[in-house]
């Protein structure tokens, strides 16, 4: 006979769970901790690269080098045109972005030096070959460079979006510096880099001695190869998207906090539809600009170098292009 007490039915002892408010104060300390670590690694991943920056993917392929090579003027009175009063541009050029054609010139491969315009190659090898939202090391090299610079510091931690931004807009020598030792592992294998570009690009009068072209001597280029290089950075919609910035607000890590950025290209906004892309100035080189501006379907870049009235010169570069397509 089996004993009562075994027929008896057994109470199952609930098994106590942790209270929860222990278990939330354990992971909000946990999520403090990872932020305070990161923040005091010098991170810059917390804030992404913006809208207008992320248009494309974050590697493009490198645009066929036939695609970008200019075609002659077409025979016609508007390609031995003179300009009267004449530029004040030592040479000069305007191109249709789209095909390539040359609409006007004025010593097109006459070498020349072309200061800050420099940048315009190297924001188009860093976009080939950096994601925007990668963060760098600044080097300490890099706060050695002549001015103009924006006051990068040593071992902070910079996203890409934000060096082009100062590259192109306020057109800063230590932005330069620091994306060339990103882009090329070292600032004279990225001026390397350069080079071959220009080659592969088939063009023969144009040599980079430095990435932001602060170096006068062996840093130089023509008219005609300059809107080379710039039909083929305008193919990427993210260096399209920089240039044509008026103004760029940038939060920056303290003690800075934020940083804004004037485009030194005063055609934006003075001239209809201008829409880039680049200054430069040296006391050899004088003034040279690249314009750029569409209308009616179709783009056009206005090159002028060796200039005593860029703006005046661009402008009018611009409108005899858009009137021999009218």
């Amino acid at each position: 006979m089996v004993p009562p007490s075994v027929l008896q039915p057994v109470r199952r002892r609930r098994r106590r769970r942790p209270p929860l408010v222990p278990l939330a104060f354990l992971a909000l300390t946990a999520v403090v901790a990872v932020f305070f670590v990161l923040r005091h690694r010098g991170g810059d991943t917390a804030q992404p690269a913006p809208p207008h920056a992320t248009a494309a993917k974050a590697h493009v392929k490198p645009t066929p080098a036939v695609a970008q090579r200019l075609v002659a003027r077409q025979p016609g009175a508007l390609s031995h045109q003179r300009l009267e009063p004449p530029l004040g541009a030592r040479a000069a050029i305007v191109v249709d972005d789209g095909s390539g054609r040359v609409i006007w010139a004025a010593n097109r491969n006459r070498r020349l030096p072309i200061a800050s315009t420099t940048k315009i190659m190297t924001a188009h090898l860093v976009l080939e070959r950096l994601s925007l939202n990668r963060v760098i090391t600044i080097d300490n090299g890099v706060t050695r460079v002549p001015l103009v610079k924006e006051g990068l510091r040593p071992g902070e931690r910079v996203a890409v979006w934000k060096l082009l931004d100062g590259l192109l807009l306020f057109s800063g020598n230590d932005d330069a510096y620091a994306l060339s030792i990103a882009a090329g592992g070292s600032r004279a294998n990225f001026v390397r880099m350069m080079n071959q570009e220009a080659k592969r690009l088939g063009l023969h009068h144009t040599h980079f001695r430095s990435p932001s072209g602060v170096i006068d001597k062996d840093n130089y280029s023509t008219a005609a190869d300059l809107a080379t290089i710039t039909r083929a950075a305008m193919r990427d919609p993210r260096f399209r998207n920089i240039v044509k910035q008026r103004l760029a607000r940038v939060a920056w890590r303290a003690p800075t906090f934020s940083k804004i950025y004037v485009n030194k290209n005063r055609l934006l906004g003075r001239y209809r539809g201008a829409n880039g892309v680049k200054t430069g100035w040296t006391t050899k080189a004088d003034h040279c600009l690249v314009a750029s501006a569409p209308r009616d379907g179709r783009t056009l870049i206005a090159v002028v170098l060796g200039s005593t009235r860029p703006y005046n010169d661009a402008a009018r570069l611009l409108n005899l292009g858009f009137r021999a397509a009218s």
